[in-house]
């Protein structure tokens, strides 16, 4: 059975601008970057940052039994602001997961406002019951607001130039 977590973050970001980061390939640029204790890298395997492309992972030192994994784009929608990556090969398999993808969902609230909704859907092996307790959202949110904060400090660096 396939469960979920998700988490909001709501921001004064406009949608179509947070977009630009996370319906892109900007976003795994910025990962490393902006949240190294989240992934360490992030490297293009194929694809062009559309649906299909593949990205491995590599997580930070320290996290048992994971190092790396990839995941493909599967869905994109660039009317609705909706990007999907679901996991096909690495650590995170291997654990015990059946099925691991992240959504993204930037939900316009406003003009000059947004949220950011991450769900994490997976499915676990029966045999892990305790992997349940490695699913977690709260990367995502750190990483929901470090990106809209870069948005934010990025228009301020500009609009001073």
């Amino acid at each position: 059975m396939r469960k979920s977590q998700s988490h909001d973050f709501e921001t004064d970001v406009p949608a179509a601008e947070l977009w630009e980061v996370y319906g892109t390939l900007r976003a795994a640029e910025l990962l490393p970057e902006l949240l190294p204790q989240v992934l360490s890298k992030v490297e293009l395997v194929s694809g062009d940052g559309g649906l299909g492309t593949i990205l491995e992972l590599t997580f930070p030192p320290g996290i048992p039994g994971l190092e790396k994994y990839k995941e493909k784009f599967t869905k994109i929608d660039n009317e609705k602001y909706i990007k999907e990556a679901e996991t096909i090969d690495g650590d995170v398999l291997k654990l015990g997961f059946l099925y691991y993808m992240v959504r993204f969902e930037i939900i316009v609230k406003g003009p000059s406002s947004s949220v950011i909704r991450s769900t994490i859907e997976y499915e676990i092996d029966d045999g892990h019951p305790e992997l349940e307790s490695m699913v977690s959202t709260a990367p995502l949110a750190a990483t929901a607001e470090r990106f809209a904060g870069y948005i934010k400090e990025q228009k301020i660096a500009q609009s001073s130039t």
